[in-house]
């Protein structure tokens, strides 16, 4: 496979592996393995390319698609398939976009040459095909030279979070790229798309701060992490996960999961809303714990793997199961102006055929790094499969909300538990758990367990169907999880 090589990325490289040298052990007793997600010590660059995919990530698809191996080969074909991912794409740079009621809309434009860069850089890295590293370099230099802002209704906050956070993506993928404007890029994070999402943080266009559902914040977090990142700009990253944990809007983790049910499933507030956004909500915060976890911050695990119990409710709700919803009530307005509240009662109903791009991902997290159960998305995953992207979900933005392929970007075989270790707000990493973070509780009933072993056959047997893995494998990864159950230790 021949790729492009930089000086700044050799120099990147040699800093990386300065940096890695000096990780040894997290917590008591428990090693990081060698599959382990990079950490970033204080002061320290971020790990490139680190935001959906490490290098590790895109030498795995390109092994495995040369091997012949499956699922790989049915999601490059998906790819490969896609009319965004042809070397004939040809760039429509706007000088400002806009989306929204009342505007002169034109935001499907940027959506649409985002996807195609993002595809083709993609595709490059699996096939090696340089045509298409040239195209992704050529699209996003195009609108890095023209773009100059992002205007329109309130909905020019999700145009800025939804193609800021996939604009930085494709970006990453072709960073090294000898032609790639790598600072006129940045400089369109900076100062397009990542002050608009900001704004919204701080001040969520002058409402009240529960008038908007998740998304919006979650759109915000994901492009004001992925420009931290980009730009290897600390405070910025620090700013995201911060809010991740602790803002005071819908998106923050425990705003959007309110409720944990003794089950261990965990109420998405915005199932009480529709199928569409609440499918939508977790693609994205699935989005930002992967950009996150790239780069040694565990939000996966966070507060005892919170987003893995939303996400199974959102899945097993989803595929048309029952699931408990806690009425709740939110206040609508403008700050000093109008005011009102709306109630959501129960969960809305669903279309079991409806899916999203946005399972493999977080099935594959939690199942093959961490070897955690996690039936319902891991079934959610398999039914999806092979995974698609912007252009296979239809002609509307909805279709392009998630960036997607996640059969080829994210399947990966059963292997030793991985441990991030904990980061600090200023980037320092420290010693994590001796537990891995996200292990369900010590707390947890016998009971509990004995169902997590239960249910975790059923991930090992749905895994080994679409990936091809072997079933000996899968049964290693579930005894060992069985036997830390029966000696009451964290599952």
């Amino acid at each position: 496979m021949t790729r492009q090589i930089s000086r700044r990325s050799m120099l990147r490289a040699a800093g990386t592996a300065a940096g890695a040298a000096g990780i040894g052990v997290v917590g008591a007793g428990v090693a990081t393995s060698a599959l382990a997600s990079p950490a970033v010590a204080a002061g320290s660059a971020f790990a490139h390319p680190g935001l959906l995919h490490t290098r590790t990530d895109l030498d795995r698809m390109a092994a495995k698609v040369k091997a012949g191996a499956r699922p790989y080969t049915a999601g490059f074909a998906k790819l490969t398939a896609n009319r965004h991912a042809q070397s004939g794409w040809r760039a429509n740079p706007q000088a400002t976009v806009y989306r929204g009621a009342g505007s002169p809309q034109n935001y499907a434009v940027l959506y649409n040459d985002i996807h195609a860069a993002y595809q083709n850089a993609l595709r490059y890295h699996v096939s090696g095909e340089t045509a298409h590293a040239d195209t992704a370099v050529a699209i996003l230099n195009a609108w890095s030279g023209k773009l100059t802002s992002i205007q329109g209704s309130a909905d020019r906050f999700l145009a800025a979070g939804l193609y800021g956070y996939q604009f930085a993506n494709a970006a990453e993928l072709v960073r090294d790229h000898g032609d790639f404007e790598l600072g006129r890029a940045q400089e369109v994070m900076r100062n397009v798309f990542h002050p608009v999402s900001d704004s919204f943080l701080r001040d969520h266009n002058g409402a009240v701060v529960t008038n908007y559902w998740p998304n919006w914040d979650l759109t915000a977090i994901a492009c004001v992490l992925a420009t931290g990142i980009f730009c290897d700009d600390r405070a910025v990253v620090d700013r995201a996960v911060e809010y991740f944990k602790h803002g005071d809007g819908m998106g923050s983790v425990r705003h959007a999961i309110p409720v944990v049910h003794e089950d261990g499933l965990a109420e998405w507030v915005e199932s009480g809303r529709d199928q569409g956004h609440a499918l939508l909500g977790v693609g994205l915060m699935g989005t930002v714990c992967e950009m996150a976890w790239n780069q040694g911050i565990d939000l996966y695990g966070y507060d005892d793997s919170r987003f893995l119990k939303g996400a199974q409710y959102v899945a097993k709700w989803s595929l048309g199961g029952d699931v408990p919803y806690t009425a709740n009530t939110r206040r609508k307005g403008a700050i000093g102006g109008w005011s009102g509240s709306e109630t959501a009662a129960e969960a809305a109903g669903v279309d079991p055929a409806m899916t999203r791009p946005i399972w493999a991902m977080i099935a594959n997290h939690y199942t093959k790094r961490r070897g955690l159960s996690a039936s319902y998305v891991t079934r959610a995953a398999v039914k999806a499969a092979p995974e698609g992207g912007g252009g296979d979900y239809g002609p509307n933005s909805g279709g392009y909300d998630q960036l997607g392929f996640g059969t080829l970007a994210f399947t990966r075989d059963p292997g030793p538990v991985e441990v991030t270790p904990s980061v600090s707000p200023s980037g320092a990493a420290s010693g994590g758990d001796a537990r891995p973070q996200g292990a369900v509780s010590d707390s947890a009933s016998p009971t509990a367990g004995r169902d997590l072993a239960a249910t975790g056959a059923e991930d090992m047997v749905g895994w080994a169907a679409a990936a091809g893995v072997s079933a000996v494998a899968g049964g290693l990864l579930l005894l060992r999880r069985r036997d830390r159950v029966r000696r009451g230790g964290a599952e």
